[in-house]
């Protein structure tokens, strides 16, 4: 069977998707002199909060998450980011390619709440590989690519940002049901509230909560 190890070198924000992407750049390798036709790759990616320090601001970011520090012992578990599916061209010993991975920045999703709660530094991945190999010299043998094929990653924190901001430049995005917008759209024309921000400013401000200037 075909031994695959795989590394993971880089990642980028892709500037050209319509939507929030990261491409990371993956090395894959297989026993020397193996050709291979093509692999149908698929990945996992967790993230693995306990793998790093986190400053007062950002501990504060990941209380709705985690909890307090106290807790994290047993509250601050891996968070699912992301699974995709990529078709690798041929190659023989090793080749490199980009695994393209849409992300959201909906706030809802436990892996955006993470990303956003962090100023610096860098996102600890795991990422999980399996597969089909299509292989041989002279003909095709399908093998799999077993399941403990794994690579850690971290991913800087400032890549998430760019993503983010190429796309949602200097906003926050919220997922609110039908009902609670409708109600909102009903707020804000009966006071001819000129813009969503100026919406919410006025509900925390009916509300006694402080807003930014």
């Amino acid at each position: 069977m075909t031994e695959f190890t795989f590394q993971c070198t880089d990642v980028r924000a892709d500037p050209y998707a319509a939507g929030p992407t990261l491409v990371f750049r993956l090395r894959i390798t297989a026993t020397p002199g193996t050709r291979v036709h093509a692999l149908a790759l698929r990945c996992q990616l967790r993230i693995e909060p306990a793998r790093r320090g986190y400053a007062d601001s950002e501990a504060e970011g990941l209380k709705d998450l985690f909890g307090t520090r106290s807790r994290w012992g047993s509250s601050m578990h891996p968070v699912q980011f992301a699974q995709v599916s990529h078709m690798v061209p041929g190659f023989t010993g090793e080749t490199e390619t980009e695994l393209p991975v849409p992300c959201t920045y909906d706030m809802d999703v436990a892996a955006t709440r993470y990303a956003h709660a962090l100023s610096e530094g860098e996102v600890p991945l795991l990422m999980l590989f399996s597969g089909t190999a299509f292989t041989g010299a002279g003909g095709f043998h399908v093998e799999p690519v077993p399941w403990d094929r794994e690579a850690t990653f971290r991913m800087p924190v400032k890549v998430w940002q760019e993503m983010v901001d190429q796309h949602f430049p200097g906003c926050g995005w919220i997922r609110l049901p039908r009902e609670t917008m409708d109600a909102l759209l009903a707020f804000r024309s009966q006071r001819a509230l000129p813009s969503w921000e100026s919406t919410v400013r006025a509900l925390l401000d009916a509300s006694g909560g402080r807003t930014a200037p």
